[in-house]
């Protein structure tokens, strides 16, 4: 069965990639949604070429089995191939892969990101679209807290959803990460939530919709003004997003 090692590798990993990007949309939690099409060719080419693999590995092994049955000799025929046994355990990984996705970077990510900010210089944004409350993203409430002259967010109740951070001395936060290709360049975003209305911060990494509006804190395009402030009316629980990164 060593033989068919590589073969099953490259199953196991064609059907985890095809099971997160064909038949679900787990692959959100690690690529934009503009790379599923190169996910679902990638699933299948390995799967074919899986299958390649054990039908040469079949074949090889009949040939092998051909001068015993003919001649009646040769006991060594076939032994010392496909490497040692315990190279089955990079089956492993894959196959875990296949059967437990690994979830979405979370709080853990974003305490690990505190230091970067958004890449934009202090001026005006553009207005606001009409609506009221206005459901707006947390990296957008971010970056017109912290960098809009023209003060955008000023008499506008506001509507975000994020996972849950918490900080020091009871401080929580509505946090989202803003990929830009892959989970691997994660950035974040978040927004202090204040409120007389909020009875208690909710558990990390749970999701929630905040509604509110916009509190200015320190000095526009300095450290000062981060992380940006909302006063909340009203804090609700919500099931995770299919795709959990933010948007700009």
């Amino acid at each position: 069965m060593r033989r068919y090692g590589s073969a099953v590798l490259l199953l196991l990993v064609g059907g985890a990639v095809l099971r997160i990007s064909l038949f679900s949309e787990l692959y959100l939690r690690y690529v934009q949604p503009a790379l599923r099409p190169y996910l679902v060719i990638s699933g299948g080419l390995l799967m074919l070429l899986g299958s390649v693999a054990a039908v040469r590995g079949t074949r090889q092994r009949e040939e092998e089995e051909e001068p015993e049955e003919d001649h009646g000799h040769g006991h060594g025929h076939g032994h010392g191939h496909g490497g040692p046994r315990i190279a089955w355990l990079l089956t492993l990984p894959a196959l875990a892969l296949l059967l437990f996705p690994p979830p979405a970077l979370g709080s853990y990510s974003a305490s690990r990101e505190e230091a970067q900010r958004a890449a934009q210089g202090v001026g005006t944004f553009s207005a606001l679209p009409a609506g009221n409350p206005l459901d707006i993203s947390v990296a957008q409430y971010s970056s017109r807290a912290i960098y809009d002259t023209g003060h955008s967010l000023k008499g506008r109740t506001l509507r975000m959803t994020g996972f849950v951070t918490h900080g020091s001395h009871g401080t929580w936060y509505v946090t989202r990460l803003l990929v830009t290709c892959c989970a691997a360049d994660a950035t974040i975003s978040k927004v202090e939530i204040h409120g007389d209305e909020v009875d208690g911060a909710p558990q990390t990494d749970s999701w929630v919709t905040v509604t509110g509006v916009w509190i200015p804190k320190g000095k526009l395009g300095t450290d000062g003004a981060w992380p940006p402030v909302l006063k909340a009316t009203t804090v609700k629980q919500v099931k995770e997003p299919a795709d959990p990164y933010d948007k700009r």
